[in-house]
């Protein structure tokens, strides 16, 4: 289901885009406005950007990501190209959705803007990034602070009129070292100034299929941990007694709570994470300790016996449950599954990356039948 959206008409929003650009260039600036030979561009950091570009009179087309999209974020997942017409770009849109780098589109067509109706109240972050080009209130505000209004204003004007010379570009910005040249030719290649003409795309074509995400990145992590609570664990020897072992029951006994040696340990682990959640009787700080002090310790003893037991045909232990009493212990490894005695809260979990790089790490005998979910593809699905 498609929704309108209120933008400016494409030749109004192409020409504030582009005054902001070539009066960027006046000053030196490298952007955060451009305009090449394929449209206009917005990039501010990393992870802030946005394309403009015109077909003809009638067609326009919007799109880019903004930090805050939520839209890459949904769960469930939103197809932002869900029902778009078959002349835009998609030969670059499609690969940008598949990998969560798209957090808008939108098309003018038929005298309107449209996009893809958000479930609830998503927010893409267009409007944050575009804000200056909104209202002509907005962008004379953003070129009033390059020079005086008045002179702002006739430069948009001109700009309206495909008519900007020299002379608007050094009315507003002036000062031995303003760029009017660099400024006149992106106006130029804009087409802001007499005789130019502005960059247009030709029509793109629909692809008869193309990978959608049919699981959001947090569906996708609870398939996985729900096959692993369900799994069984696979029959292996058990770990040798080592020193490491004795070291962590040795810190847990002195660490128990009421000093009567009763201590209880739940951690997961892999090779670049770590946690711990509170048993029955879970580990004390001492009087004067530094904060986190003891947790570091912790994380130090648990890797170094994950080290000590691995194997690389069975691979290295995820969950650890260790409870102590003044003259027992009781120890239990989980391989494959995810125990009963781990609190899942729907939210986090093993990361998926790194549960794969411990089944690859495995003899292909000891990986439990989940292990298959793991793969990028689970989440997507062929559509037309």
């Amino acid at each position: 289901m498609l929704t309108d959206v209120d933008l400016p008409a494409p030749g109004l929003l192409w020409t504030r885009w582009a005054t902001l650009s070539a009066t960027g260039a006046a000053t030196g600036q490298a952007g955060p406005w451009t305009i090449d030979g394929r449209g206009a561009d917005f990039a501010e950091g990393e992870r802030n950007w946005a394309r403009f570009a015109l077909l003809d009179g009638r067609r326009a087309v919007v799109y880019g990501h903004h930090g805050h999209s939520a839209t890459t974020r949904a769960d469930p997942p939103v197809d932002l190209l869900t029902g778009a017409p078959d002349w835009l770009p998609w030969d670059i849109l499609s690969p940008l959705a598949e990998g969560d780098r798209l957090g808008f589109v939108v098309w003018h067509e038929n005298g309107r803007w449209s996009r893809v109706r958000y479930p609830g109240r998503l927010a893409d972050g267009m409007t944050d990034m575009l804000a200056p080009l909104l209202t002509a209130e907005h962008t004379l505000a953003a070129l009033g602070r390059l020079g005086a209004r008045p002179a702002a204003e006739e430069l948009i004007a001109a700009a309206i009129r495909a008519a900007v010379t020299a002379d608007h570009i050094a009315a507003l910005i002036t000062g031995p070292d303003a760029d009017i040249a660099s400024a006149m030719t992106v106006a130029t290649r804009a087409g802001l100034v007499p005789g130019s003409a502005a960059p247009r795309i030709e029509p793109g074509r629909r692809p008869p299929m193309r990978r959608v995400r049919r699981l959001s990145k947090g569906e996708h992590d609870r398939l996985v941990w729900a096959a692993m609570q369900d799994s069984p664990e696979l029959t292996r020897p058990a770990p040798p007694a080592s020193e490491e072992l004795d070291t962590l029951i040795s810190w847990l006994r002195e660490r128990s709570p009421h000093d009567d040696g009763r201590c209880t340990l739940l951690a997961y682990a892999d090779s670049t994470s770590f946690s711990s959640q509170p048993g029955g009787f879970p580990p004390g700080d001492r009087p004067g300790e530094e904060r986190y002090a003891a947790f570091r310790r912790l994380t130090e003893l648990v890797r170094a016996l994950r080290h000590t037991e691995s194997d690389p045909r069975y691979g290295r232990w995820l969950f650890l449950r260790v409870e102590t009493s003044a003259t027992g212990v009781q120890v239990e490894r989980r391989y494959d599954s995810w125990p009963p005695w781990w609190h899942d809260d729907g939210v986090s979990g093993p990361w998926r990356t790194n549960l794969q790089e411990e089944m690859t790490s495995r003899g292909p005998a000891w990986r439990p039948s989940w292990v298959t979910l793991l793969d990028p593809e689970t989440a997507y699905r062929p559509t037309s």
